[in-house]
């Protein structure tokens, strides 16, 4: 009876977690439907050890963005930053080796002398923590910050 339990809630909290994503959604379409991506902003984040570069990203709210997010290190990275990720639109994720299309990611990790390409629209001004979670990065120092204009 207790797993049940536990099952059941822990289901109900995916539940309301989607719900809640899944709600904001149309917004989130309408934002790139009505995109001039001809007209999009780019802008590159290098990511080393142990640092972001810029360590502020800027971009604008509203706008649709190509961020280009480079591994000029040896090791991977990891570019979190979850609460920003909740508050765009993505169009699609691209490297070399093809595309990804979900309306939401929790993580990117870029390999080693690879790049990737991000297509989004930011939908809120505000500025998010920034971080690569590789274990022991953020210990030194591989951390930044996101600002929506």
């Amino acid at each position: 009876m207790k797993s049940l339990v536990t099952s059941a809630f822990a289901l109900s909290l995916v539940f309301l977690s989607s719900s809640a994503v899944s709600a904001e959604r149309p917004a989130f379409a309408k934002a790139l439907a009505g995109a001039d991506w001809s007209k999009m902003e780019t802008v590159t984040v290098t990511m080393s050890e142990y640092a972001f570069s810029p360590a502020t990203i800027v971009l604008k709210d509203g706008a649709p963005t190509r961020l280009v997010l480079k591994n000029t290190g040896k090791e991977a990275h990891y570019f979190v930053a979850e609460q920003f990720f909740r508050k765009i639109a993505t169009r699609k994720v691209q490297g070399s080796d093809g595309e990804i299309k979900a309306p939401y990611f929790t993580a990117l990790e870029v390999y080693p002398g690879k790049m990737l390409e991000w297509f989004l629209v930011p939908r809120q001004k505000g500025v998010y923590d920034l971080l690569c979670t590789v274990k022991g990065h953020v210990e030194h120092g591989m951390k930044g910050k996101i600002e929506v204009r």
